[in-house]
Protein backbone atom coordinates (compact mmCIF):
# COMPACT_ATOMS: atom_id res chain seq x y z
CA UNK A 1 0.00 0.00 0.00
CA UNK A 2 1.22 2.87 -1.13
CA UNK A 3 2.19 5.71 1.89
CA UNK A 4 -0.09 8.59 1.43
CA UNK A 5 -0.01 12.53 1.78
CA UNK A 6 -1.18 13.40 5.49
CA UNK A 7 -4.14 15.60 3.67
CA UNK A 8 -5.38 12.36 1.46
CA UNK A 9 -6.05 10.68 5.55
CA UNK A 10 -6.98 14.14 6.52
CA UNK A 11 -10.04 14.07 3.95
CA UNK A 12 -10.73 10.23 4.53
CA UNK A 13 -11.46 10.75 8.50
CA UNK A 14 -13.17 13.98 7.76
CA UNK A 15 -15.26 12.54 5.71
CA UNK A 16 -16.28 9.78 7.56
CA UNK A 17 -16.64 11.68 10.97
CA UNK A 18 -19.48 13.94 8.71
CA UNK A 19 -21.12 10.44 7.08
CA UNK A 20 -21.72 9.36 10.54
CA UNK A 21 -23.09 12.87 11.84
CA UNK A 22 -25.46 12.67 8.71
CA UNK A 23 -26.41 9.38 9.38
CA UNK A 24 -24.96 8.42 5.92
CA UNK A 25 -22.18 5.79 6.02
CA UNK A 26 -21.92 3.34 8.10
CA UNK A 27 -25.17 3.98 10.10
CA UNK A 28 -27.11 4.85 6.79
CA UNK A 29 -28.71 2.02 4.46
CA UNK A 30 -26.62 -0.94 3.29
CA UNK A 31 -25.64 -1.11 -0.14
CA UNK A 32 -23.12 -3.92 -1.09
CA UNK A 33 -20.92 -1.56 -3.78
CA UNK A 34 -20.38 0.90 -1.01
CA UNK A 35 -19.92 -0.91 1.78
CA UNK A 36 -17.13 -2.99 -0.11
CA UNK A 37 -15.52 0.10 -0.93
CA UNK A 38 -16.31 1.28 3.07
CA UNK A 39 -14.58 -1.83 4.44
CA UNK A 40 -11.42 -1.32 2.06
CA UNK A 41 -10.96 2.23 3.71
CA UNK A 42 -11.45 0.83 6.74
CA UNK A 43 -8.66 -1.42 6.83
CA UNK A 44 -6.82 0.85 5.05
CA UNK A 45 -6.84 3.48 8.19
CA UNK A 46 -5.60 0.55 9.96
CA UNK A 47 -3.15 0.06 8.20
CA UNK A 48 -2.00 3.78 7.87
CA UNK A 49 -2.55 3.47 11.85
CA UNK A 50 -2.32 0.55 13.38
CA UNK A 51 -5.65 1.01 15.39
CA UNK A 52 -7.61 -2.06 15.74
CA UNK A 53 -10.85 -0.28 16.30
CA UNK A 54 -10.70 -0.04 12.23
CA UNK A 55 -10.67 -3.08 11.84
CA UNK A 56 -13.23 -3.62 14.42
CA UNK A 57 -15.51 -0.67 12.69
CA UNK A 58 -14.88 -3.07 9.32
CA UNK A 59 -16.12 -6.35 11.11
CA UNK A 60 -19.15 -4.50 12.18
CA UNK A 61 -19.96 -3.58 8.65
CA UNK A 62 -19.51 -7.16 7.44
CA UNK A 63 -21.75 -8.32 9.99
CA UNK A 64 -24.52 -5.46 9.26
CA UNK A 65 -24.15 -6.50 5.62
CA UNK A 66 -25.05 -10.29 6.58
CA UNK A 67 -27.62 -9.35 8.87
CA UNK A 68 -29.56 -7.38 6.49
CA UNK A 69 -28.76 -8.24 3.05
CA UNK A 70 -27.39 -11.90 3.54
CA UNK A 71 -29.59 -14.21 1.75
CA UNK A 72 -29.62 -18.66 2.31
CA UNK A 73 -27.18 -18.12 -0.95
CA UNK A 74 -25.45 -14.94 -2.10
CA UNK A 75 -26.24 -11.07 -0.80
CA UNK A 76 -28.48 -8.83 -2.17
CA UNK A 77 -27.87 -5.71 -3.81
CA UNK A 78 -29.21 -3.10 -1.14
CA UNK A 79 -31.33 -2.54 1.90
CA UNK A 80 -33.55 -0.18 -0.64
CA UNK A 81 -36.79 -1.74 -1.74
CA UNK A 82 -35.77 -1.51 -5.54
CA UNK A 83 -31.69 -2.47 -4.51
CA UNK A 84 -33.32 -6.12 -5.15
CA UNK A 85 -31.68 -8.85 -6.52
CA UNK A 86 -27.64 -9.96 -6.61
CA UNK A 87 -25.24 -8.36 -8.80
CA UNK A 88 -22.35 -10.03 -9.92
CA UNK A 89 -19.91 -7.35 -10.18
CA UNK A 90 -20.81 -6.13 -6.47
CA UNK A 91 -20.57 -9.47 -5.35
CA UNK A 92 -16.94 -9.87 -6.40
CA UNK A 93 -15.86 -6.32 -5.41
CA UNK A 94 -17.22 -7.43 -1.87
CA UNK A 95 -15.35 -10.55 -1.83
CA UNK A 96 -12.09 -8.05 -2.55
CA UNK A 97 -13.11 -6.58 0.40
CA UNK A 98 -13.09 -9.62 2.44
CA UNK A 99 -10.28 -10.53 1.24
CA UNK A 100 -8.34 -7.46 2.15
CA UNK A 101 -10.21 -7.69 5.83
CA UNK A 102 -8.91 -11.59 5.95
CA UNK A 103 -5.02 -10.29 5.43
CA UNK A 104 -5.44 -9.61 9.19
CA UNK A 105 -9.03 -11.72 10.14
CA UNK A 106 -8.59 -14.86 8.41
CA UNK A 107 -11.99 -16.29 9.27
CA UNK A 108 -12.93 -13.18 6.74
CA UNK A 109 -10.90 -15.09 3.98
CA UNK A 110 -12.48 -18.23 4.72
CA UNK A 111 -16.48 -16.48 4.67
CA UNK A 112 -15.32 -14.82 1.26
CA UNK A 113 -14.54 -18.34 0.17
CA UNK A 114 -17.35 -19.60 1.23
CA UNK A 115 -19.69 -17.03 -0.74
CA UNK A 116 -17.57 -17.70 -4.03
CA UNK A 117 -19.25 -21.46 -3.61
CA UNK A 118 -21.93 -20.34 -3.09
CA UNK A 119 -22.92 -18.12 -6.08
CA UNK A 120 -20.42 -18.79 -8.46
CA UNK A 121 -22.39 -22.13 -10.36
CA UNK A 122 -25.46 -19.58 -10.44
CA UNK A 123 -23.82 -16.79 -12.28
CA UNK A 124 -21.02 -18.41 -14.23
CA UNK A 125 -22.01 -20.09 -18.15
CA UNK A 126 -18.61 -21.70 -18.45
CA UNK A 127 -17.81 -20.59 -22.21
CA UNK A 128 -20.90 -18.05 -22.13
CA UNK A 129 -20.05 -15.66 -19.91
CA UNK A 130 -21.33 -14.51 -16.41
CA UNK A 131 -24.73 -13.63 -15.99
CA UNK A 132 -24.93 -9.79 -14.73
CA UNK A 133 -27.56 -9.58 -12.39
CA UNK A 134 -29.58 -12.74 -10.92
CA UNK A 135 -33.00 -12.93 -9.17
CA UNK A 136 -32.57 -12.54 -5.30
CA UNK A 137 -32.89 -16.16 -4.68
CA UNK A 138 -30.32 -17.34 -7.31
CA UNK A 139 -32.98 -19.19 -9.30
CA UNK A 140 -32.37 -17.48 -12.23
CA UNK A 141 -31.41 -14.46 -14.16
CA UNK A 142 -33.47 -11.15 -13.41
CA UNK A 143 -35.66 -10.47 -16.33
CA UNK A 144 -34.37 -8.26 -19.10
CA UNK A 145 -30.34 -8.61 -17.98
CA UNK A 146 -28.04 -10.53 -19.91
CA UNK A 147 -24.08 -11.33 -19.40
CA UNK A 148 -21.90 -8.25 -17.86
CA UNK A 149 -18.98 -7.96 -20.39
CA UNK A 150 -16.44 -7.10 -17.15
CA UNK A 151 -18.07 -9.71 -14.92
CA UNK A 152 -15.08 -12.46 -15.51
CA UNK A 153 -12.79 -9.99 -14.56
CA UNK A 154 -14.06 -8.60 -11.50
CA UNK A 155 -14.42 -12.30 -10.30
CA UNK A 156 -11.17 -13.75 -11.71
CA UNK A 157 -9.12 -10.97 -9.40
CA UNK A 158 -11.67 -11.32 -6.66
CA UNK A 159 -11.12 -15.04 -6.85
CA UNK A 160 -7.38 -14.95 -6.95
CA UNK A 161 -6.73 -12.38 -3.57
CA UNK A 162 -8.83 -14.68 -1.77
CA UNK A 163 -6.91 -18.15 -2.53
CA UNK A 164 -5.79 -19.24 -5.66
CA UNK A 165 -5.41 -23.06 -5.11
CA UNK A 166 -9.19 -23.07 -3.15
CA UNK A 167 -10.53 -21.22 -5.96
CA UNK A 168 -8.69 -22.93 -8.90
CA UNK A 169 -11.72 -24.28 -10.77
CA UNK A 170 -13.68 -21.22 -10.45
CA UNK A 171 -10.26 -18.99 -11.18
CA UNK A 172 -10.20 -21.23 -14.50
CA UNK A 173 -13.55 -21.23 -15.93
CA UNK A 174 -13.18 -17.58 -15.51
CA UNK A 175 -9.79 -17.01 -17.17
CA UNK A 176 -11.05 -18.86 -20.30
CA UNK A 177 -14.04 -16.26 -20.00
CA UNK A 178 -11.03 -13.27 -20.15
CA UNK A 179 -8.93 -15.14 -22.71
CA UNK A 180 -12.53 -15.40 -25.25
CA UNK A 181 -14.22 -11.98 -25.03
CA UNK A 182 -10.47 -9.29 -24.28
CA UNK A 183 -9.54 -9.22 -27.48
CA UNK A 184 -12.77 -7.82 -29.00
CA UNK A 185 -13.67 -6.01 -25.51
CA UNK A 186 -14.06 -1.92 -25.77
CA UNK A 187 -15.09 -0.31 -22.59
CA UNK A 188 -16.63 3.13 -23.14
CA UNK A 189 -18.55 3.68 -19.75
CA UNK A 190 -16.41 6.17 -17.87
CA UNK A 191 -16.61 4.12 -13.69
CA UNK A 192 -16.30 0.80 -16.21
CA UNK A 193 -13.06 2.08 -17.68
CA UNK A 194 -11.82 2.92 -13.80
CA UNK A 195 -12.44 -0.27 -12.75
CA UNK A 196 -10.99 -2.18 -16.03
CA UNK A 197 -7.84 -0.07 -15.04
CA UNK A 198 -7.76 -1.03 -11.37
CA UNK A 199 -8.45 -4.44 -12.33
CA UNK A 200 -5.02 -4.22 -14.48
CA UNK A 201 -2.71 -3.64 -11.85
CA UNK A 202 -2.80 -6.83 -10.39
CA UNK A 203 -1.38 -8.92 -12.71
CA UNK A 204 -0.38 -6.13 -14.99
CA UNK A 205 2.11 -8.59 -17.31
CA UNK A 206 -1.16 -10.48 -18.33
CA UNK A 207 -1.85 -10.24 -21.68
CA UNK A 208 -5.81 -9.12 -21.03
CA UNK A 209 -4.28 -6.43 -18.36
CA UNK A 210 -1.53 -5.06 -21.09
CA UNK A 211 -4.37 -4.79 -23.84
CA UNK A 212 -6.94 -3.51 -21.71
CA UNK A 213 -4.92 -1.15 -20.02
CA UNK A 214 -3.44 0.21 -23.34
CA UNK A 215 -7.32 0.62 -24.69
CA UNK A 216 -8.81 1.93 -21.35
CA UNK A 217 -6.49 5.33 -21.33
CA UNK A 218 -7.14 5.55 -25.02
CA UNK A 219 -10.51 5.60 -24.51
CA UNK A 220 -10.01 8.16 -21.40
CA UNK A 221 -7.96 10.43 -23.60
CA UNK A 222 -11.36 11.10 -25.04
CA UNK A 223 -13.41 11.53 -22.55
CA UNK A 224 -11.18 14.16 -20.35
CA UNK A 225 -13.08 17.72 -20.47
CA UNK A 226 -10.95 20.91 -20.02
CA UNK A 227 -13.45 21.76 -17.08
CA UNK A 228 -11.93 18.65 -14.74
CA UNK A 229 -14.16 15.65 -15.24
CA UNK A 230 -13.97 12.87 -17.37
CA UNK A 231 -17.41 12.56 -19.09
CA UNK A 232 -19.75 9.58 -18.65
CA UNK A 233 -18.88 8.33 -22.88
CA UNK A 234 -17.81 9.52 -25.75
CA UNK A 235 -20.66 10.89 -27.36
CA UNK A 236 -22.08 12.36 -23.61
CA UNK A 237 -19.55 15.56 -23.11
CA UNK A 238 -21.17 17.18 -20.62
CA UNK A 239 -22.74 14.49 -18.33
CA UNK A 240 -20.52 13.60 -15.80
CA UNK A 241 -21.12 11.80 -12.04
CA UNK A 242 -18.82 12.17 -9.26
CA UNK A 243 -18.56 8.84 -7.91
CA UNK A 244 -17.69 7.66 -11.53
CA UNK A 245 -15.22 9.83 -11.72
CA UNK A 246 -14.03 8.49 -8.11
CA UNK A 247 -13.90 5.19 -9.75
CA UNK A 248 -11.13 6.49 -12.52
CA UNK A 249 -9.59 8.10 -9.79
CA UNK A 250 -8.44 5.10 -8.32
CA UNK A 251 -7.81 3.26 -11.45
CA UNK A 252 -5.53 5.89 -12.63
CA UNK A 253 -3.93 5.58 -9.73
CA UNK A 254 -3.87 1.77 -9.49
CA UNK A 255 -1.99 1.63 -13.14
CA UNK A 256 0.16 5.02 -11.97
CA UNK A 257 -1.22 7.61 -14.62
CA UNK A 258 -2.23 11.55 -14.83
CA UNK A 259 -1.74 12.35 -11.67
CA UNK A 260 -2.82 16.05 -12.43
CA UNK A 261 -5.95 14.85 -13.82
CA UNK A 262 -6.73 12.78 -10.58
CA UNK A 263 -6.20 16.02 -8.56
CA UNK A 264 -7.98 18.38 -10.81
CA UNK A 265 -11.43 15.75 -10.98
CA UNK A 266 -10.92 15.62 -7.19
CA UNK A 267 -10.91 19.64 -6.75
CA UNK A 268 -13.59 19.29 -9.84
CA UNK A 269 -16.06 17.29 -7.45
CA UNK A 270 -15.43 18.87 -4.43
CA UNK A 271 -17.65 21.73 -5.09
CA UNK A 272 -19.52 20.67 -7.92
CA UNK A 273 -23.14 19.35 -7.05
CA UNK A 274 -25.65 17.31 -8.76
CA UNK A 275 -28.62 18.46 -7.68
CA UNK A 276 -30.01 15.24 -7.37
CA UNK A 277 -29.97 12.15 -4.48
CA UNK A 278 -26.22 11.79 -4.89
CA UNK A 279 -25.61 15.20 -3.57
CA UNK A 280 -25.75 12.63 -0.23
CA UNK A 281 -25.10 9.27 -1.15
CA UNK A 282 -23.09 7.14 0.35
CA UNK A 283 -21.57 5.93 -2.93
CA UNK A 284 -20.82 9.61 -3.94
CA UNK A 285 -18.88 10.04 -0.34
CA UNK A 286 -17.27 6.68 -0.22
CA UNK A 287 -16.37 6.49 -3.43
CA UNK A 288 -14.67 10.19 -2.58
CA UNK A 289 -12.91 8.62 0.27
CA UNK A 290 -11.69 6.03 -2.15
CA UNK A 291 -10.31 8.59 -4.70
CA UNK A 292 -8.15 10.99 -2.49
CA UNK A 293 -6.69 7.51 -0.22
CA UNK A 294 -6.95 4.99 -2.32
CA UNK A 295 -4.99 2.29 0.60
CA UNK A 296 -5.15 -1.02 0.25
CA UNK A 297 -7.50 -1.10 -3.04
CA UNK A 298 -3.92 -0.39 -4.57
CA UNK A 299 -1.68 -3.17 -3.70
Amino acid sequence: MPTPAPSAVDYALAKLDWMRAERIWPNGLRYLWTDAFGVTLLVSLYRHFEETRYLDEAAAVVADVDRVLGRPRGIRIGEAPDRDGQYYHYLAMWLYALAVLGDHRPEYRERGIDLVHQVHDAFVLPGRGVIWKMQEDLSGPYPGYGLGALDPFDGYVSYRMLDEHALSREIAQLRALIDRTCPSLVITQDLGLGMMLWLTHFFPTEDWATIQRARCLTMLERMWRAEGYFCREPDLPTTRFAFTNYGVSVGLQAVAEWPDRVRRLNGYFATWRSGDEYDRAAITHVMACSSHFPGCLIR
